[in-house]
């Protein structure tokens, strides 16, 4: 089995006195795709950004590669977060950069390399997702796909071990989404990349995921975790089976 590079132990978020989650743990194993899933307003979202460290926990801890997040500060932190890249849902794309320049933004801020070098860094890790005639195109020029695949790009930027992505997927054709998830499935296996993948749609989740964690807003926790293929097909939880086999729910 292998080893972990994060551990989630007994985590919980609240805001205005509302509780989100309570008692999370799990652990992300290194090269593994690790989805977070679960019904809109379940907490896919604030549990991403607890474990990247935007949001401080009500209780508990997150920590990436043996270094507690909420616990570092100063250079400490910015060492550890740059070992982690980070795509939002839309790509957060910069609208007046060209794509090339959207992937050198990290590399301007944290690395020392001089500019050629980053312009070819930058070409480099656009070839991985694809995008590699598109470098000079700015993010209206292009599709929905190919700005996610660009924010992709920019995360890898760095070469951190871990990515997360937050709802990839969405909003995209069935075509593709499969295409994107054909690349995910090929960077972890070429570059032995680590990614925690928020999302709700079930095909991606099928055909990516390695191991999945399912929340619940009724139970303001997990109420599932393993092979999601497992999940579908072995759970007796109403609603993840509901959730793994498209049925309505029982009023």
């Amino acid at each position: 089995m292998a080893e972990s590079v994060i551990q989630v132990e007994d985590l919980a978020a609240s805001f205005g006195g509302r509780t989100i989650f309570e008692h999370v743990s799990f652990e992300v194993r290194r090269g593994e795709i690790f989805v977070i899933l679960g019904g809109s307003g379940s907490g896919k979202s604030t549990l991403l950004k607890h474990m990247i460290g935007l949001y401080r926990a009500s209780a508990g801890k997150v920590v990436i590669l043996g270094q507690e997040v909420g616990a570092v500060e100063g250079s400490a932190r910015r060492a550890l977060l740059r070992r982690i890249g980070v795509m939002w849902q839309s790509g957060a794309l910069f609208g007046s950069l060209d794509l090339m320049e959207n992937v050198m933004v990290p590399l301007e801020e944290h690395s020392d390399l001089p500019e050629e070098a980053r312009r070819e860094v930058a070409r480099v890790k656009l070839g991985l997702v694809g995008l590699g005639d598109a470098a000079r195109r700015l993010p209206a020029e292009i599709s929905g796909g190919m700005a996610k695949r660009a924010g992709i790009a920019r995360a890898m930027a760095l070469d951190p071990p871990i990515l997360f992505l937050d709802e990839p997927s969405a909003g995209l054709d069935p075509i593709t989404s499969a295409g994107l998830d054909r690349l995910i499935k090929q960077l972890a296996r070429e570059m032995g990349t680590t990614f925690v993948v928020v999302t709700h749609e079930l095909q991606s989740i099928l055909a990516i995921g390695d191991r999945c964690l399912m929340l619940d807003k009724t139970a303001k926790g997990v109420i599932a975790t393993g092979d999601p293929r497992k999940l579908r097909e072995e759970s007796t939880h109403p609603t993840v089976r509901a959730f793994f086999r498209r049925e309505a729910m029982e009023e």
